[in-house]
């Protein structure tokens, strides 16, 4: 049988000042054990690979060290004999155990069994329960009362992964340490290390995939180490990791994005067809490519070198193409990618998903430009300060604007139809769809708005008010007569206000859609806008016109003698006396 050993065991640490990335937890150890005021009961929560059970290892060693000085500074010495017992997995000192095969009633009772004895040799009894969280409730419940008293030979060290799972009255009882995720930097450095150790020849973007698919483990990062190590012959290279990790390489987003920013769709699709046929999955190149566009982001904003996870020559990369990229491209990218990976799992087509969203982002610069030049237009054509804040708060724009909206949205449909079609036939390469240009859009939009000024007659508020007084007459509902005649019209260069008293009046003349479309014919120009206001005078008007009076009982009954005679009749038939009850 082969004497290999993996890194992940041969590099243990076997002292606090080794354990990587847990200052936080093994300082703490350290003065309590210098300072003898250890818990009877310690629990080490965190991540999976951080260290929780190679810290509970040193610190059941340090307790039972033989060596006084060794305890004076708060580490075993490994080489008394206590020290290389446990080592060698012989003591009787320190028991380890997994709750998660020995998770029943019936375990714990034999672990209370056990801890009525005195320790063999030594001054300490040490429990290492790894996996705590995996106990049932009963045997959670069998534990609980030796955990908060143990005798005082005894001391228990419980960890977990899954610190949510554990009953609060267990958590009370101990001294819990949380353990941090260790950074990439972290395990690069060890990595190093170890490769220093085994003569093996590395590259430091090959150190970086490792470390970031790791996910802050030192275990993970290891184990696959060594995988790569052995498929390299003594060798860890930055291609062979990538195409053992299913990787895809940076040079592709790169890529990428340089093709996206050129609005080259034909470059764009077949690099993912590339990707694609190469056996990488869509969910997989949708991640790469939000990372990368979030590294973009932070590289334009100045601070690559403190929040990027890279190796200095990807960084300087990143920065150089971030210059070529706006925040808002960047910003609106990051919105369109995130929503294609929410979706993804739920799409039958992912192939399409996922070339429609480069599509969309291809033509990403040009749509943010339309929409910028396509309000410097409207507000050159304004020139009323007020109409240009109106504009920009959303309110509606007349029938050229519009009409350049709809040029607009024909034109970015047209990508849609493409990836339509793209996908019924197979190709091996892709042609780039024919889009009208923004300064053709913006040179149609200006000559309508020319020749709308040039044979605009001046409008006139009679011709409105006579249209209007006209629908009045023929309408015969009196709840619309009631409206109308209370609308009161007012004309604001080619903007016509009809102001009323209430939103029910708003409503119901919204509905009128005949009387709009008489005022909007009624002269030849199509720059005419019609608003519906709600003005706060005339509801306050209507509000005191309308208020009622609380009546008397007495002028209720004079009310409705008056306008009803046969009342006064009856009284007297039925020779009734009155009683107003006041």
């Amino acid at each position: 049988m082969s004497d290999f050993v993996v890194s992940a065991r041969k590099y243990r640490p076997k002292l606090f000042s080794n354990v990587i990335g847990q200052e936080h937890v093994t300082k703490t150890l350290k003065n309590a054990l210098i300072k003898n005021k250890l818990a009877h009961a310690f629990l080490f929560t965190g991540p999976r690979g951080v260290g929780k059970t190679t810290c509970a290892r040193i610190l059941a060693k340090v307790i039972n060290c033989e060596n006084s000085i060794a305890k004076g500074v708060g580490e075993p010495c490994n080489q008394c004999e206590s020290c290389l017992l446990f080592d060698s997995q012989a003591s009787f000192n320190i028991i380890e155990m997994d709750a998660a095969s020995n998770n029943s009633v019936e375990a714990m009772r034999n672990l209370v069994d056990q801890v009525r004895y005195q320790p063999q040799k030594g001054k300490y009894k040490v429990f290492i329960i790894d996996e705590v969280h995996m106990l049932s409730q009963a045997a959670f419940n069998a534990f609980l009362k030796t955990l908060e008293e143990p005798p005082a030979h005894v001391i228990f060290i419980l960890a977990t992964t899954e610190r949510q799972k554990i009953l609060p009255t267990i958590l009370s009882r101990c001294q819990v340490y949380d353990f941090r995720r260790i950074s990439n930097t972290e395990i690069m450095n060890q990595l190093f290390k170890v490769a220093d150790e085994e003569k093996i020849e590395v590259n430091v973007d090959a150190l970086h995939v490792i470390a970031q698919k790791a996910d802050g483990s030192m275990r993970d990062a290891l184990s696959i180490f060594d995988r790569i190590a052995s498929f390299g012959d003594k060798e860890v290279s930055y291609a062979e990791t990538i195409n053992n990790l299913n990787v895809l390489d940076n040079e592709y987003y790169f890529t990428l994005i340089n093709d996206i920013l050129k609005e080259d769709t034909s470059n764009v699709l077949n690099t993912f067809k590339t990707i694609y046929q190469s056996g990488f999955d869509g969910h997989l190149f949708i991640d790469g490519l939000t990372e990368h566009i979030r590294q973009l982001l932070i590289a334009k904003s100045g601070s690559a070198k403190n929040l990027i996870d890279a190796s200095q020559e990807l960084v300087e990369k990143l920065v150089q193409q971030s210059t070529i990229c706006n925040y808002n491209f960047l910003v609106d990218a990051l919105s369109l990618v995130n929503e294609c990976d929410i979706h993804f799992d739920k799409v039958r087509n992912k192939r399409l998903h996922v070339e429609l969203l480069l599509v969309k982002l291809t033509y990403l610069n040009r749509e943010s430009e339309s929409s910028s030049q396509l309000q410097d237009i409207v507000k050159k054509k304004t020139n009323s300060i007020d109409e240009v804040s109106a504009i920009d708060k959303g309110i509606s724009f007349n029938r050229i604007e519009l009409e350049v909206f709809d040029q607009m949205e024909k034109e970015h449909k047209i990508a849609d139809t493409y990836i339509q079609s793209e996908s019924s036939v197979s190709k091996t390469e892709f042609s780039t769809p024919k889009f009208t240009s923004l300064k053709a859009i913006q040179k149609k939009a200006a000559q309508a708005i020319k020749s709308s000024s040039e044979s605009a007659v001046e409008l006139k508020i009679e011709s409105f008010q006579a249209v209007w007084d006209n629908h009045l007459i023929a309408t015969e509902l009196p709840t619309l007569k009631t409206i109308l005649s209370q609308a009161e019209l007012s004309l604001e260069r080619t903007k016509l206000e009809i102001r009323v008293g209430s939103n029910h009046s708003k409503n119901i003349i919204q509905l009128e859609h005949v009387l709009l479309e008489k005022l909007r014919k009624c002269v030849s120009d199509n720059r005419l806008e019609i608003s519906i206001i709600l003005d706060p005078e005339k509801a306050k008007l209507s509000e005191d016109k309308h208020a009622k009076r609380v009546l008397s009982n007495k002028e209720k009954f004079e009310m409705m003698r008056t306008t009803n005679p046969l009342v006064e009749d009856l009284i007297k038939s039925l020779k009734l006396k009155v009683d107003h009850g006041n």
